[in-house]
């Protein structure tokens, strides 16, 4: 296999979350691949706009609530417009809410669901729909957890959500493979981001966590670069409905 197949010279990929943690860093490594990248964001993403334009690339940034679906159509919309196709997409922007399942409440499942699931979907339908009327290829990465694979506690929401996340990777790669569609997720473990700021916060948590992680730390940003660039690129063009697991060793244990 050429040093080639990794590289993404001319393809756009949308990636949503990508002003700061996972989706920067994923935006950064595509980029550096050789993609022109469409951020989608609530917030501004202008550090990110800068570090892709560093690397010689385009930035496109869509301002979008993820919260609600109707939107969606005109993300995929917005980024033809500026770049004339996508080839990737991303689904990288998520929300986590903690509280005993005695506890939780509706707004907060309904919350998580809606952007780590229901959007995630119909995001997906969306640019599929465009990949197939532009009469060419495309490659989705959805983003999954740990808690596709376990439980977890306090945070039954995100744990449905990312498991479904799983389930309906399968569902649209066995769907969409033969329409020349890849779909995949990454499952990333226990990474060094806003969303696990209270687990590092506390001390015996962090250490339990620690303890379990045969690399023995957080993971970062960076550790999820080859793995992004591998399902957005050729080299990845016959894994088909996949989670990979990029975790430290977590799932091992």
């Amino acid at each position: 296999m050429a040093r080639h197949d990794f590289q993404l010279d001319g393809k756009v990929a949308i990636v949503t979350g990508c002003n700061t943690g996972l989706g920067q860093g994923m935006a950064r490594a595509l980029a550096a691949a050789g993609a022109d990248i469409v951020g989608v964001n609530l917030s501004d993403a202008r550090e990110t706009a800068r570090h892709v334009q560093d690397l010689g690339r385009r930035f496109h940034a869509v301002q979008a609530d993820l919260g609600d679906t109707g939107g969606v159509a005109d993300i995929v919309a917005q980024a033809v417009q500026a770049f004339g196709q996508v080839d990737i997409l991303v689904n990288n922007a998520g929300i986590i809410r903690r509280d005993d399942a005695l506890q939780f409440s509706e707004k907060d499942w309904d919350d998580v669901m809606n952007i780590n699931l229901k959007t995630v979907f119909f995001l997906s339908q969306a640019f599929a729909r465009q990949v197939i009327a532009q009469k060419t290829t495309g490659k989705i990465i959805n983003i999954a957890s740990m808690l596709s694979f376990q439980g977890g506690i306090r945070v039954p929401s995100y744990t449905a959500s990312k498991s479904g996340v799983m389930g309906i990777t399968r569902l649209m790669a066995n769907e969409w493979s033969g329409l020349g569609i890849n779909v995949n997720a990454i499952a990333p473990g226990y990474m060094a981001t806003d969303n696990t700021a209270a687990l590092r916060a506390d001390e015996g948590r962090s250490r339990a966590i620690l303890d379990r992680i045969p690399a023995a730390r957080w993971g970062t940003p960076a550790d999820l670069a080859g793995p992004v660039v591998f399902l957005a690129s050729s080299a990845s063009d016959y894994v088909h409905g996949h989670t990979l697991a990029v975790d430290g060793g977590w799932l091992a244990r």
